[in-house]
């Protein structure tokens, strides 16, 4: 039986709990900390050991730092460390170095996580290593609402480069533009947010033509586990490799 206990870093979306349920059902301890129960319903898997409430990682960030090493330390094993959605993601990549001492993290270089998140940033990534991605244009290129028109054209969406910032501020993802006055709104409400955007295009279809593909890649940049999910409308069907023996819930 693995003695590492998994330290999951939120509960309260998919991906924390198929980190519960994928470990979980392997008999490895899981502990979800969160920093209120409210709509943790990874919290609630029946194979989650412990949920521990924690300090907030944005407004109590030294105590929330000092709370991990402290828990750390009482234990046998060193844990592991899941953060299971950005804000924490971007939590654990700002006290790496420290964190590090005291978790295992698939990590190894500071700033990677953050720098990824980073849309403008991704997409360059992207189109380096030959990704097919949506196009997106930066407001700060030249000819920009030339291009917009003529490569991407209406509707089109405003996206964040900084995700995490975008929705806590508008509590949304994105702002859908139909025309040029519409799009040009939306950049200037994020100027005044002092939030940078880019404009993408919108790849037409319904949901049942959506797919998301989840992975875990170990220090070495090796997929060891993956999941694609194939959405139905509001449903999904997930799909684990290596074969999971969880059931439900």
């Amino acid at each position: 039986m693995v003695e590492n206990k998994a330290v999951i870093l939120g509960s309260n979306f998919y991906t924390g709990l198929s980190i519960i349920r994928g470990l979980g059902s392997k008999g490895i301890y899981t502990v979800a900390m969160d920093y209120s129960k409210q709509n943790t319903y990874g919290a609630k898997s029946k194979y989650l050991s412990e949920q521990i409430i924690v300090p907030h990682y944005k407004q109590q960030k030294e105590e929330l730092l000092h709370y991990l090493i402290d828990y750390a330390k009482k234990q046998d094993k060193k844990p592991v460390l899941f953060p299971s959605v950005d804000p924490y993601v971007e939590f654990v990549d700002s006290y790496l170095d420290e964190l590090k001492k005291y978790y295992h993290i698939n990590m190894n270089v500071q700033g990677f996580w953050s720098n990824i998140m980073d849309k403008e940033y991704l997409h360059t990534l992207t189109t380096k290593h030959g990704v097919l991605v949506p196009e997106s244009i930066s407001p700060v290129e030249e000819r920009f609402e030339e291009r917009v028109v003529a490569e991407i054209g209406f509707p089109c969406i405003v996206k964040p480069t900084d995700s995490p910032a975008f929705v806590d501020f508008f509590r949304a993802k994105i702002f859908t533009c139909h025309n040029l006055e519409e799009m040009r709104a939306a950049i200037e409400k994020s100027r005044q947010a002092k939030l940078q955007v880019i404009v993408q295009r919108i790849i037409p279809g319904f949901d049942d033509h959506v797919y998301t593909f989840d992975a875990y890649l170990d220090q070495s940049s090796k997929v060891t586990h993956w999941m694609p999910v194939k959405n139905y409308g509001n449903s999904q069907l997930t799909l684990v490799h290596p074969p999971s023996q969880s059931k439900s819930t």
